[in-house]
């Protein structure tokens, strides 16, 4: 329990030894570029996961569909201009990029597109719920490893760790209120929500936070 606890009162991303001193360096550490990309090829093969699942997509996957619905874009134009539309909110949370904000979505979509192919499509629901559980469970791995790198959080996960350190709110509670509102939201538009992305919404920030939690117990001794 109280682990727990801990773990829902985390309100900063824990600095390890992988941890640049700043995301805005020009000469980060190798070590904090190879846990970026680390982070972001798990993240971006539990995405694969996800779609492979056949049973939702993410939240802001839902809110980019619904914006192809209203305006009659390409689904790929939607997602870069919701990811832009993201990053002008860390104007005033004072939230700072770095070489994985602008890498971020390059890397993930790649691993996407490399990986999907081998990824089970499930048919069956049993099926489709586990595959969204392990599609979190690995989601939550990578995100926490690269935000730990500190080289700059991609422009969702920047908008959850700048909200919660400008509001003192836990960033499991924060993450979840922007998922489920984005779900909303994006639903709203006309997209497409399945069983999988309210999970999703649900889980993906405690459990990103728990593996940051974990993360800094097992190596910060």
């Amino acid at each position: 329990m109280k682990a727990i606890s801990k773990i829902f009162s985390l309100t900063s991303v824990p600095n390890l030894f992988w941890s640049a001193p700043t995301p805005l360096s020009f000469k980060p550490p190798l070590q904090s570029v190879l846990f970026l990309f680390l982070g972001l090829m798990i993240f971006g093969f539990g995405h694969a996961i996800l779609f492979g699942s056949n049973f939702g997509v993410s939240p802001w996957m839902v809110l980019a569909q619904g914006f192809v619905v209203q305006f009659g874009i390409g689904i790929g134009l939607s997602i870069i201009l919701v990811s832009f539309a993201v990053l002008l909110f860390w104007i005033p949370l004072k939230e700072k990029p770095g070489i994985g904000t602008f890498i971020n979505f390059f890397v993930v979509a790649a691993v996407i597109e490399i990986t999907l192919p081998y990824i089970p499509y499930q048919t069956e629901n049993l099926l489709k719920l586990v595959q969204v559980f392990i599609a979190i469970l690995v989601i939550g791995l990578g995100g926490s490893i690269y935000l730990i790198a500190n080289l700059g959080p991609g422009p969702r996960d920047g908008l959850m760790t700048g909200l919660s350190k400008k509001t003192r709110i836990p960033m499991a509670y924060v993450r979840n209120f922007l998922e489920i509102s984005v779900v909303v939201f994006g639903w709203s538009l006309g997209g497409t929500a399945g069983v999988g992305t309210l999970i999703f919404a649900i889980l993906i920030g405690p459990v990103t936070v728990a593996y940051m939690y974990f993360i800094k117990t097992t190596f910060d001794k």
